[in-house]
């Protein structure tokens, strides 16, 4: 443990003095945060500095909203899920469905397991992508670098990045040299982060010095893309028009091995454990840090009342059409997979694959029902049409087959969605 004189400081006020008022907060930390850990861990500091005060700092200063739950914390350096696993580990627990201390996570970044997911419906997936997040080891994490470790995180980066070819050659564009017009036009193409303006990441000190050592790599076709410095030290993006996940998943797995081989020979491999994965800054993205996502136009299937309970049964989550804290436009929905941590890459993106490929087939049945009024139990929107779905794909077993979500449909609202019994 590494002294920290501010640290020091702060020890010459009792517990009661320095505990924070967490009354009103709705996140992770403060739902496992107790007066015994905090005191533990109040006079800990990892290598580099980093205190509990510094982990936890976001969550107190940002309560939440009451239906929303935050992680509320952050690492800011490797050896901060150790130092402070007092707390970190009830964190991960609670966000990530009971993962235990003594778990092991799996990684599988072999294109070539994943079944299917080239023939996703172009008329309703729009684009596909999938990203995630490195940490390079030996450096701090982005709440807590400092300006020249920073820098030398770009420079290491964009050594590492030029040396890619064929489908991945491109070129690296510092936002600090970038004219207004040509940043917003990436942002608008979705290739580029903006400043941060969340106040979760505000608080947790990512915008500092912004938009120095910012910037982004893609490829010359723009399908593949490395932002430097933002949340994580690398945020590495497969993605492309339409629907073929098994492709942007190809690109993705081959893309991040190369880019792992040109750092470990910088002598900078990734952060990661057989326990949590892949280190990053927030808890959150633990494990493969992964998020496999579809634009998919789900109108008929959004307004159903059981949608959000699909959703969950599939081990999938939505946001707005322009990302987090955006609304849908004209039905389109950013879907993606919910868990990080516990299961493969393979794994989460087959959830994705299969579960939008449900959806669509289900968005698809819908349309019919509201355009012909169909006989009490006649196809395709009686039993046996889930039924169908059922044959179709098995994933849907868990969703369809209860009881009390086949009743709820008896009173949707949809045209011919009338059920006289149970399957």
């Amino acid at each position: 443990m590494t002294k920290n004189c501010h640290n020091d400081y702060k020890m010459k006020f009792s517990l009661e003095e320095e505990f924070p008022d967490l009354s009103l907060h709705n996140n992770h930390m403060a739902k496992v945060l107790t007066k015994d850990i905090y005191n533990k861990l109040r006079g800990k500091s990892t290598p580099s500095g980093f205190t509990v005060d510094d982990v936890i700092q976001t969550g107190v200063d940002n309560p939440g909203h009451p239906f929303i739950m935050t992680v509320g914390c952050v690492a800011g350096d490797e050896e901060s899920y150790e130092v402070f696993k007092d707390l970190l580990d009830p964190v991960i627990s609670d966000r990530h469905g009971g993962y235990k201390p003594t778990d092991k996570h799996h990684t599988d970044l072999n294109w070539e397991n994943l079944k299917g997911g080239d023939d996703l419906d172009p008329n309703y997936v729009l684009s596909s992508r999938v990203r995630t997040g490195r940490s390079l080891k030996g450096f701090t994490l982005p709440p807590h670098n400092s300006r020249g470790e920073r820098r030398a995180v770009e420079k290491l980066s964009i050594e590492a990045l030029s040396v890619l070819d064929g489908e991945f050659k491109g070129k690296y564009y510092p936002l600090k040299d970038m004219t207004d017009k040509e940043q917003e036009q990436l942002i608008a193409d979705h290739f580029l982060f903006d400043k941060p303006v969340s106040p979760l990441l505000l608080a947790a000190g990512m915008a500092r010095d912004w938009p120095d050592a910012r910037g982004i790599w893609h490829n010359d076709n723009k399908t593949f893309l490395v932002w430097v410095n933002e949340e994580d030290h690398l945020r590495v993006i497969s993605m492309q028009l339409g629907g073929n996940m098994k492709e942007v998943f190809k690109r993705f797995c081959t893309g991040l091995q190369k880019i792992e081989e040109t750092f470990k020979k910088h002598n900078h491999g990734f952060m990661w454990n057989e326990h949590l994965g892949f280190i990053l800054t927030c808890p959150s993205n633990l494990g493969t840090g992964l998020r496999g996502g579809v634009h998919v136009k789900l109108p008929k299937l959004s307004t159903h009342a059981k949608f959000e309970e699909i959703l969950t049964r599939l081990r999938l989550q939505k946001r707005g059409t322009g990302g987090v804290d955006t609304a849908s436009v004209g039905g389109v929905f950013d879907i993606s997979n919910a868990d990080r941590l516990g299961s493969s890459e393979v794994q989460q993106v087959q959830l994705v694959v299969d579960g939008v490929k449900l959806m669509v087939e289900m968005e698809k049945k819908l349309e019919k029902c509201s355009r012909t009024t169909f006989p009490r139990d006649s196809p395709p929107c009686s039993p046996s049409f889930f039924l169908f779905i059922l044959s179709l794909f098995p994933v849907a077993y868990n969703v369809f087959l209860l009881p009390s979500f086949l009743l709820s449909l008896s009173h949707s609202g949809h045209s011919g969605l009338r059920l006289s019994g149970h399957v």
